[in-house]
């Protein structure tokens, strides 16, 4: 009966380490040329940017980390070549549960990064490629304005100024859009609390009311509620 007894308790106490949830993000890769260098996986939980974990590469530029997510949010893989500069150093990336890979060269960190295993971060990159080219046009609008030989006139000015708003509107209204149509996504939340917070009060609600429980409950989903209250 002892030997029994004692069985059943080692299966509980096995049971109970299988569904331990910590470390349930990886993030692994390689950074191609990397002889030496730190490795740091950061996030800013509140307000303030910290490290979680720390890698020191010396020989193949291969990393892994395993960590406790407690909710999907905006990771950092930031790279020290101990190179005094901090540009172009740092990879932003939608962490979530499961395995992340992440490849990229030493040299071009953050623009050659090739990032897989989140859905979201897949729908990151999805809505800042087209956010991208709407805030390209602002910019070329802008320069052609200020590269322009003769002085322009108020009716130019206005009518530059005419454009330009109505190219910041069309963003606004791509992620309003963007954030409903992929509600169910933990997308939609940061969407509307890093992105767009000074829309539209009704916009905003409108994303929030369309959120599933399991988003809603998240870290942007509790960050929108928030916003919303405080409007």
């Amino acid at each position: 009966m002892k030997r029994l007894i004692f069985v059943f308790t080692a299966l509980l106490v096995l049971g109970s380490c299988s569904d331990n949830p910590e470390e349930n993000l990886i993030v692994t890769g390689k950074i191609k040329g990397l002889k030496k260098g730190m490795v740091y996986l950061q996030h800013i939980p509140d307000t303030v940017l910290i490290s979680v974990d720390s890698v020191a590469i010396n020989g193949d530029g291969n990393f892994t980390f395993k960590t406790n997510l407690e909710s999907p949010e905006i990771y950092y893989l930031y790279l020290d070549k101990n190179d005094n500069n901090d540009i172009n150093d740092r990879i932003t990336f939608f962490a979530e549960p499961g395995t992340i890979t992440i490849n990229t060269d030493w040299n071009t960190f953050d623009t050659t990064a090739k990032i897989s295993g989140s859905k979201t971060h897949g729908k990151l990159d999805d809505f800042r490629k087209t956010m991208s080219s709407i805030n390209k046009r602002n910019i070329e609008i802008m320069m052609n304005a200020a590269q322009t030989n003769n002085e322009l006139n108020q009716l130019s000015i206005d009518s530059l100024q005419k454009i330009s708003n109505r190219n910041t509107q069309r963003g606004y209204a791509f992620a309003i859009n963007f954030a409903i149509n992929n509600s169910n996504s933990f997308i939609a939340p940061y969407i509307a609390v890093k992105e767009i917070s000074d829309a539209n009060t009704k916009y905003l609600d409108s994303i929030y009311g369309l959120l599933p429980p399991e988003v809603a409950n998240s870290k942007y989903g509790e960050e929108l509620a928030v916003l919303l209250k405080n409007k």
